[in-house]
């Protein structure tokens, strides 16, 4: 009697070196990426001499060079500005709003802006800007 063998089958491909290639993907991605939402306009914010770090959380409103408003990434009117922002203080008063505004705006445009948001019911609003460099000779 004659025995014969079976065909030998070629080991499946196994996924675990794929999984671990998606997962250092995902957390090269999450380290690089900015978690807060970015202006759709260049903002270069004024340099200040005080300050202290800025919490994380809440909404940005930011305003370019020639008065254009984005509100947490996505250009808005002011009217626009004003539902959402009315829409999120009535569920958390206690929301910071960043004001990030480039520092070629004169403060008589950003004030307006900061009654307007205060008048919406904010109790907590920030001015976003950059820390004097520091100079190690000193």
């Amino acid at each position: 009697m004659r025995l014969s063998r079976r065909p030998s089958r070629t080991p499946p491909e196994t996924i675990v070196a794929l999984i671990d290639v998606v997962f250092f993907l995902l957390v090269f991605f999450m380290l690089i990426g900015r978690m807060d939402a970015t202006a759709p306009f260049d903002v270069i914010p004024p340099t200040a001499l005080t300050g202290a770090d800025m919490p994380s959380g809440g909404m940005t409103v930011s305003v370019s060079a020639s008065g254009t408003v984005a509100l947490d990434g996505a250009l808005v009117t002011l009217s626009q500005m004003d539902s959402r922002l009315a829409r999120a203080l009535a569920d958390a008063p206690q929301t910071l709003i960043r004001i990030n505004a480039n520092s070629a705006v004169e403060l008589r445009h950003i004030l307006p802006l900061l009654r307007r948001i205060e008048g919406l019911g904010a109790q907590e609003v920030a001015l976003v800007v950059t820390p004097e460099p520091h100079d190690p000779t000193q």
